[in-house]
């Protein structure tokens, strides 16, 4: 399998609660971060990735959706040809989510960058549900690739 160039910048904001971030520092190294990506694009791309607190993934979330929460993760793509995109992860709902579902935080992350990657490209869920198990499937072979259990069982 040939994977795509990435160009990435990774971003750690400075509100998250300094434990958090050292700990998410090593998880979410350049190299993993590269890698999930990369498998789940199909053409070379540049990305920037955040990791923020609740204020500031409740305040994109408002400003952009209209829901006045913080969600785990944003995507905002901005260009498909060539590929270019921001993927915006909120750091404390990732892991209350990640600890709820009972998965690892790495595998949450993955799974989650991984969705983000497929939306940047136009893939979508929320359309019908024959997108959404299109979608799924794709992601779960993804994820199968990169050694993580299906995030859906």
């Amino acid at each position: 399998m040939s994977l795509c160039q990435l160009q990435l910048s990774l971003q750690f904001a400075r509100d998250l609660d300094p434990n958090m971030k050292a700990e998410l520092k090593t998880l979410l190294s350049r190299a993993r971060v590269s890698r999930w990506l990369r498998h789940a694009m199909a053409d070379d791309g540049e990305f920037t990735v955040r990791i923020v607190g609740e204020a500031e993934g409740r305040a994109l979330n408002l400003s952009y959706r209209q829901k006045d929460y913080a969600t785990n993760v944003l995507t905002f793509d901005y260009s498909r040809e060539p590929l270019l995109a921001d993927i915006v992860l909120c750091a404390h709902v990732v892991a209350a989510e990640a600890q709820a579902q009972r998965k690892t935080l790495e595998a949450h992350f993955a799974h989650l960058l991984v969705h983000a990657a497929l939306h940047a490209q136009g893939w979508e869920h929320e359309t019908n549900a024959a997108d959404a198990q299109e979608m799924e499937a794709y992601e779960i072979e993804i994820l199968a690739e990169l050694g993580f259990p299906n995030p859906y069982a």
